[in-house]
């Protein structure tokens, strides 16, 4: 199941969706989300929310952690103190296998500028590179979501 989840959310990707869509969307049925909204939710966090931050593979994996089990408003404090440590998780799995979760860091230019985003496009990076984070941030969330993890 892990590699189907990679292999979905990589299929998603190269369909044109960006990073942070194509993880949830790969989730988002499983999870009660339906794949329109999936995407559109995830829309803003790609390319590192626009800006080189945080990786949008990387949100879209903490956004499936958060409808697999988060909670919220009263009697809610358990389900995101859990929450929160399995984010915690996902990232120290991601780091280790990547340095790090911010994606001017990961592409290795600065998409927030518009000479970063040229030369990533132009050096086709976001097809090149991302679609590895793309595909790992899957199989680790689904790795995460297993019966007894």
């Amino acid at each position: 199941m892990e590699q189907e989840s990679a292999t979905i959310a990589a299929g998603h990707f190269a369909n044109g969706c960006n990073c942070s869509q194509a993880v949830l969307a790969s989730f988002a049925q499983r999870l009660g989300l339906d794949t329109p909204t999936a995407i559109r939710l995830a829309t803003g966090f790609g390319v590192g929310m626009a800006r080189g931050g945080a990786c949008g593979a990387v949100t879209g994996a903490v956004m499936v952690l958060g409808l697999a089990g988060g909670g919220g408003g009263p009697g809610g404090a358990a389900a995101k103190t859990a929450t929160y440590a399995r984010v915690q998780e996902f990232y120290d799995q991601f780091i280790d296998r990547h340095g790090t979760i911010i994606c001017r860091d990961l592409l290795g230019v600065d998409p927030s500028t518009p000479q970063g985003l040229e030369q990533a496009r132009r050096e086709q990076r976001f097809q090149t590179v991302c679609t590895k984070f793309v595909a790992d941030a899957a199989s680790l969330v689904e790795t995460m979501l297993q019966p007894g993890n």
